[in-house]
């Protein structure tokens, strides 16, 4: 079995007059998309192997981008630059990898497209339509020796792109949100919803790919924004047809739920300095990646199946369809302000209903109220500005709230697994620490949470 690894050189600023193709330095984004990419290279196996360079000044430099970020690997030192590897011709790499190639098992090539490209489609049938700069593609060849290579004989194992490694590579290639400002308000809640549903789609290879938590983030932030503002407009003037395609966004949503607490827990656990790291967490660490890969696997299923297709294309005709275009043509601002003012005076009633004994779930559902009223308020943002300027606070000391109590289950979790059953008294004391830790922040923030001011009475004082 050979395993064949193709990567684009990362992006180059144009050719002109005064620069030869071959000597095409990096463009800054080049370099940015580099830094991105190396250590998911590095984690599929991309340098394992032989490495071997197309001559050309951008192939060169992407190899000493990657060698800066993985100081550890000597890429420079073992790579062979090769000038038969600047040609963009498949037919050309073919007959190198068959006659000049090197025994290895592994192979890496940095070079350059179409030929990149094209080659990867004539040994996998299934390879991808296009190969961005700085895009890689790994290949499993079920050959013994490269001589032996055919058409369509080889599976794609794994492809990278920077937009789908990174999320701050991304939101330049991410849908404009849209300009609001003189619309009318029914176009302005069309505008948004249609804007949450393109990132939606556009976010969904990045959480696929599962290399940056971020587009995870990201894609729950514009499926609960969908669905607090559908639902707002369902409690003006009720529509089954519309009710019923929103359900599909709401599962979508509750689907990543458990992998962002996942996520959110090994963010902070892998942030720490290596000499402030308790003894039994790097054994908690295992555990929630343990869980977090399997969680992912489960949703890139659930993402890639006919019903989720179906799901989302549904809720996309939904918003141009005729129950709802009825609902916006009547929608009424005064109406939005009374939604609003009934969410803000539900918040309120939750709000005083918390106290020392209070469930966490009481919280977690208040934090679920002001959420929806931070959506509500941004679709008329210069008439809420005051509201909006004092709900991130709020926000952040309820989403740290949730975000404990989801570690302290998590933790539960860790100490009841079958993996973890015997584990020495010494390790139980530990997590009877943390968890006491933990519990003392809930209670701290608890008790800012109850010292907030109601939303109303604020309102009414700014007013």
């Amino acid at each position: 079995m050979k395993h064949l690894y193709l990567i684009r050189h990362a992006k180059a600023r144009q050719a002109d007059r005064d620069r030869a193709d071959r000597e095409r330095p990096l463009s800054r984004r080049g370099h940015h998309q580099l830094a991105a990419m190396a250590h998911s290279l590095e984690r599929i196996g991309a340098f394992d192997g032989a490495l071997y360079v197309s001559s050309a000044t951008r192939a060169r430099q992407t190899l000493l981008g990657l060698a800066v970020a993985l100081p550890t690997q000597d890429l420079t030192k073992r790579a062979h630059h090769s000038d038969d590897l600047y040609t963009f011709d498949a037919r050309q790499l073919r007959r190198w990898l068959q006659e000049s190639a090197p025994e290895d098992a592994a192979l890496t090539l940095i070079g350059h497209n179409p030929a990149l490209l094209a080659l990867a489609q004539w040994l996998a049938q299934a390879s991808p339509e296009r190969l961005p700069t700085a895009g890689a593609l790994h290949l499993a060849l079920p050959v013994d020796r490269w001589e032996q290579l055919g058409k369509h004989c080889g599976t794609l194992v794994a492809s990278l792109a920077p937009t789908e490694v990174s999320h701050a590579l991304f939101k330049g290639s991410a849908p404009d949100a849209p300009a609001l400002k003189g619309l009318s308000l029914a176009q302005r809640v069309h505008g948004r919803l249609v804007h949450h549903y393109q990132r939606i789609r556009a976010l969904g290879p990045g959480v696929k790919a599962g290399w940056d938590p971020e587009f995870l983030h990201q894609y729950r932030v514009n499926l609960r924004r969908s669905r607090a503002i559908a639902e707002s407009l369902l409690s003006i003037t009720p529509k089954p047809k519309v009710k019923k395609a929103l359900e599909g966004v709401k599962r979508s949503a509750r689907a990543t739920s458990r992998l962002r607490d996942l996520d959110v827990f090994l963010m902070g656990l892998e942030g720490k300095p290596e000499g402030e790291r308790g003894a039994i967490e790097p054994a908690v660490a295992a555990w929630l990646r343990e869980q977090a890969e399997a969680e992912h696997r489960a949703l890139c299923q659930r993402m890639a199946s006919r019903g989720y297709r179906k799901q989302l294309r549904r809720w996309r005709d939904a918003l141009d369809a005729k129950p709802m275009r009825n609902l916006l043509d009547t929608l009424e601002p005064d109406a939005i302000e009374q939604v609003l003012t009934e969410r803000m005076a539900r918040h309120d009633a939750q709000w005083r209903a918390l106290d020392d004994t209070a469930p966490d779930e009481a919280i977690h559902t208040l934090r679920k109220t002001v959420k929806r009223v931070r959506y509500l308020a941004e679709l008329a943002p210069d008439r809420h500005r005051d509201l909006l300027d004092r709900l991130p606070t709020r926000q952040t000391l309820l989403g740290d709230f949730q975000d404990i109590a989801s570690q302290r289950g998590l933790l539960a979790e860790f100490r009841e697994a079958p993996a973890t059953a015997s584990l020495s008294p010494q390790a139980d004391d530990a997590l009877t620490a943390w968890d006491r830790a933990l519990s003392d922040r809930m209670a701290e923030l608890r008790s800012r949470i109850l010292a907030l001011p109601p939303l109303t009475e604020a309102q009414a004082a700014s007013a």
